[in-house]
């Protein structure tokens, strides 16, 4: 029986009869590692070559493809600091006239008194009223 399970075992362990011939690690052959090479061997080499040509086109068609990404990335980038300046500007201005009016409205409220602070009560009491109306009539 120790003479069965040895011719088992070791049939198991050897790998060329269970799985026939097993390719390179890689998984790729090479024209070199062939067993006949034959008399065409300056074919595989061509053949190699012109691999090697397809993969630089290839190589250099991703170049040109991220060149443009980048270009277009860095013109996006220029013209968005310009609307972010301009933005900036414009927002410099409004604070401006924010502050000239606020300055105004504290004038105005010392001259006036109290009055007009019942005014804007009264304003924002009837624009909440009419938006609680159009919103219950939606």
């Amino acid at each position: 029986m120790s003479q069965r399970y040895r011719a088992t075992s070791a049939a198991l362990r050897d790998r060329s009869a269970l799985l026939g011939v097993t390719p390179p690690a890689s998984g790729r052959s090479s024209p070199y590692n062939s067993p006949n090479p034959g008399p065409s061997g300056h074919r595989y080499v061509d053949d190699l070559e012109g691999q090697n040509d397809e993969a630089l086109e290839g190589l250099a068609a991703k170049v040109k493809l991220l060149k443009d990404i980048t270009v277009g990335i860095g013109n996006e980038v220029r013209e968005s600091t310009v609307q972010l300046s301009q933005m900036n500007d414009a927002f410099a201005e409004t604070s401006g006239i924010l502050a000239g009016t606020f300055r105004r409205m504290n004038n105005m409220a010392q001259r006036q008194g109290c009055r007009w602070l019942w005014y804007i009560l009264f304003l924002v009491l009837v624009f909440w009223f009419f938006i609680v109306v159009w919103w219950f009539r939606r």
